[in-house]
């Protein structure tokens, strides 16, 4: 059943999204997506919406995913920061498209979770405890990091741990509008530029503060 499952979210939401990596493909193809969702969820694990895996917090769709995993453009060599793991579905992946990969979540409930979940993946990964918004810094630079989720401003304390010519991707909600970006840390400097559309849900702690404006 899930082998068929996963073969029919490659064909019908990945490929049709434009993600052509055949990587993305087989790494995707690969990970047990119902075994990281809620019992009572798996019916929706490889549907194509947010799947909720603790309070407030969601498994991204998988065509949201799959493109922030083609913008980033993972080498073999990459270390990628993946934060708000959550049960670790994402970084299973990323194990599977790069060297090593940390994976940084906050809730206690959920690191207990990924860390059973990620005690037999294939490839490189490290679990960390940590305020999402922090990053790793003792782990960084990284070469790649993704953010499980949406945020309404730019990241500044995860683009500090970004190395020369790293990637930061992420859904960003501006004026209404949500939308992929991709930074880039370039002789020093980080740009950016939009990237598509995708309605993710809002990642706790990544919400625009509040204040007065004069």
């Amino acid at each position: 059943m899930s082998e068929s499952a996963r073969f029919n979210m490659i064909e019908a939401q990945i490929r049709t999204s434009n993600v052509t990596d055949p990587r993305i493909h087989a790494a995707m193809g690969a990970v047990a997506r119902e075994k990281f969702v809620p019992s009572a969820a798996r019916a929706l694990a490889y549907a194509d919406v947010p799947v909720a895996i603790a309070q407030g917090r969601y498994l991204l769709d998988p065509r949201s995913f799959a493109k922030l995993l083609q913008l980033a453009q993972i080498t073999a060599q990459d270390r990628v920061l993946d934060v708000a793991c959550g049960t670790g579905y994402s970084s299973a992946v990323l194990a599977r498209l790069a060297a090593e990969v940390v994976a940084l979540e906050q809730d206690a409930d959920l690191v207990r979770i990924a860390s059973e979940l990620l005690a037999n993946v294939v490839g490189k990964v490290e679990l960390v405890q940590g305020g999402l918004v922090e990053g790793v810094k003792a782990n960084a630079p990284f070469d790649v990091i993704l953010v499980n989720g949406a945020i309404e401003q730019a990241p500044e304390t995860l683009l500090a741990q970004l190395a020369e010519g790293g990637r930061l991707v992420t859904v960003m909600r501006e004026a209404g509008q949500a939308r992929a970006w991709l930074f880039l840390k370039q002789n020093g400097q980080v740009g950016r530029r939009p990237d598509f559309d995708a309605d993710v849900p809002l990642l706790a702690g990544f919400k625009k503060a509040m204040g007065f404006v004069f």
